[in-house]
């Protein structure tokens, strides 16, 4: 298996579409392929916002896995940014065979190359798997995070 990360275009959004299918409570919370678009557009306007696809090279550079990294700059911290790792997701038949620790790791690396003094992420509460498998790349349970909805 050859697995490439690079940074997703307007035309891996169909396929970051359906990996979304996977891991969104109804199928009405999925984006439409316009809206994807718009969004996508959104990202490119941040500094440092990427929306970023694992592709399998032994199949046609097919997209497998995805995930948004988001650096932030801060007040706080010396002025350290941070950065947040949001819709992680693999293709669910991919699950287990090394990409979502290729992608973590491609995070990782993302957020040292600029000089974050953290990488963090949410997961929801009952993916325990998804737990088990941040915690076996050296991520920790840290502090508590709190949402509303609005």
């Amino acid at each position: 298996m050859s697995i490439t990360i690079r940074e997703a275009t307007a035309a891996d959004l169909e396929d970051v579409l359906a990996l979304y299918e996977g891991i969104e409570d109804s199928p009405q919370q999925v984006l439409s392929l316009d809206e994807a678009r718009a969004m996508l557009a959104e990202f490119a306007r941040y500094p440092s916002y990427r929306l970023w696809v694992a592709c399998d090279a032994d199949q046609g550079d097919a997209v497998v896995g995805s995930y948004a990294l988001l650096v932030m700059h801060n007040l706080a911290h010396r002025g350290a940014p941070s950065a947040i790792a949001e819709d992680v997701v693999v293709a669910p038949g991919r699950q287990g065979q090394g990409i979502g620790r290729h992608m973590m790791a491609h995070a990782v690396q993302q957020a040292r190359a600029a000089g974050c003094y953290k990488l963090a992420l949410s997961s929801n509460a009952k993916r325990t798997a998804a737990h088990a498998f941040y915690e076996s790349l050296g991520f920790a349970q840290h502090g508590l995070s709190f949402v509303i909805e609005t």
